[in-house]
């Protein structure tokens, strides 16, 4: 296998002769860390490297309706072209982009707060909800993350709980992640119990002894569906019990769809809807699919606490927030999410994706658990499916084992062992076919020690130097036979 460009790191980082010593290697992520990608263009699902290499892109949720798509590149071009300022003047733009985006949400979600970002638009929130209930307290979930801004990282254990992190403040109260299959209610131990009801009764605990404690709920703030907890899917019940029990205890309600927004789960246009069309949230907030890559982000609330917000005096203004360059974009992406009926794909190509996965499951014990909706999945790996004890080291050679077959996945949740998939819509059911016939090799030959767990194993380095292993693997064309179609599992 070829290695990457980057052995010539000066190029790189902050302009110092040795990127390794520069302060940004250190301090910032960097996926594949030991054989970095340069990825030089991309369109639609796939990425190319700067040697031409194709890669399936499986993670990237915020080129949402495919990279480059043309109509959103010539809106942004187009008015580029024409005029990029501040948000202090007048622009149609603005206001179509925003009677848009709140003609998508449930009454009475119809004030439009524009931003650049979704910890802009998550920080926003906190202020409304602040303002609005004259309460300052947050409940949040555990493994949530909400931002990288000062006041999200305060109420997101997924970077608050880090061995470096600064730990729970006092007016943060942290209620467990509900997750039914390793959480700390699951399922398998409480057949047919409430479980949606099970986990927000610890809610409905928090808020009782906060205001024992003389603390005051000003918001529930949660991911629709939990992404960096490891693609979480909240039981049925879950929301619709615990905004009962915040707003009874004086708090509004957040739904954060930063990243589950904008038709990725299929069904809807918003992943908190899948708890039922009777579930409204007091403020929402979007971002990252919004824009296609471009930055731009919103927060969307009710009449009642935007006024609450105007009447505290401290006007909110966002130099870069709503500007027509932003707003264009944004108005194609939706458009071309309805055009191009990218909700009814991602539902249909997201069943036969996670049937053809919980199939893959029968024949790979490693395969814990497989959940999602749309093209929002998670694969949970285990050691033994009995403990449930989570399998972190395979998950992570499985990660760059399937970058070396030119497929881009990523894993997380507490232990690092759920592979997540967030591709963009245009994700194919042939694409989903190869996917799951790529990780099928992956896992059986890990079944049969074909290959050590490193990566540059003299098995491995066999396979490589193999003619057809320079040719990406994204130019065939896999399909699954008739007989394997039959065993798949209907949902």
């Amino acid at each position: 296998m070829h290695k990457r460009s980057f052995r010539n790191r000066k190029l790189y980082g902050c302009g110092n002769a040795t990127w390794g010593l520069c302060g940004c290697r250190q301090s910032c992520k960097l996926f594949y860390r030991a054989d970095p990608l340069k990825i030089v263009r991309a369109v639609g699902q796939y990425m190319y490297d700067e040697k031409g290499g194709q890669y399936l892109d499986c993670i990237n949720n915020v080129a949402h309706v495919g990279h480059c798509q043309p109509d959103v590149v010539k809106a942004a071009c187009d008015q580029l072209a024409v005029l990029n300022t501040n948000n202090r003047f007048l622009h149609d733009n603005l206001v179509i982009c925003a009677r848009k985006l709140t003609s998508l949400m449930p009454a009475p979600l119809s004030i439009c707060f524009f931003v650049n970002s979704g910890s802009e638009a998550n920080d926003l929130a906190l202020r409304l909800a602040r303002s609005h209930t004259k309460n300052h307290d947050i409940i949040t979930l555990d493994h949530a993350y909400h931002g990288h801004l000062t006041s999200l990282i305060s109420i997101s254990p997924y970077k608050f709980n880090l061995p470096g992190g600064s730990g729970k403040a006092e007016w943060v109260h942290v209620a467990s992640c509900p997750d039914v299959y390793r959480g700390k209610y699951r399922a398998v131990d409480y057949p047919g119990q409430d479980m949606g009801k099970m986990y927000a009764d610890e809610v409905l605990d928090i808020c009782k002894k906060a205001r024992g404690g003389g603390h005051t709920i000003a918001a529930f703030i949660a991911e629709s569906l939990q992404s960096c907890g490891g693609q979480i899917i909240p039981p049925d019940n879950y929301l619709r019990n615990v905004y009962r029990y915040v707003r009874e205890a004086g708090g509004v309600c957040i739904a954060d769809e930063v990243q589950v927004g904008f038709g990725r789960v299929g069904k809807h246009w918003w992943a908190f809807q899948l708890q039922g069309e009777d579930i409204v949230p007091d403020i929402v907030t979007v971002g990252k699919p919004m824009g296609n890559g471009h930055p731009v982000a919103a927060v969307i609330t009710t009449l009642e606490i935007a006024q609450s917000f105007k009447e505290s005096g401290i006007e909110y203004f966002n130099t870069y927030g709503g500007n027509p360059v932003s707003c264009a974009v944004a108005i194609a992406v939706m458009d071309v999410l309805e055009r191009q009926r990218l909700r009814e794909h991602a539902t249909r190509v997201g069943n036969h994706l996670l049937n053809s996965l919980r199939q893959l499951a029968l024949k790979h014990l490693i395969i814990g658990d497989v959940r999602g909706v749309g093209l929002f999945i998670g694969i949970e790996l285990v050691e033994d499916r009995e403990n449930r004890i989570p399998a972190t080291a395979k998950a992570q050679h499985i990660v760059s084992r399937m970058k070396e077959e030119y497929i881009l996945v990523s894993s997380d949740g507490p232990d690092r062992n759920v592979l997540k998939l967030k591709p963009p819509l245009v994700f194919c059911q042939e694409n989903a076919d190869h996917f799951v016939k790529i990780l099928d090799e992956v896992l059986t030959e890990m079944n049969d020690d074909e290959v050590t767990m490193e990566a540059g194993s003299p098995q491995r380095q066999k396979k490589a130097n193999h003619p057809e292993f320079e040719n990406s693997p994204n130019e065939k064309k896999i399909k699954i036979d008739d007989q394997q179609s039959e065993k798949i599992i209907k949902v």
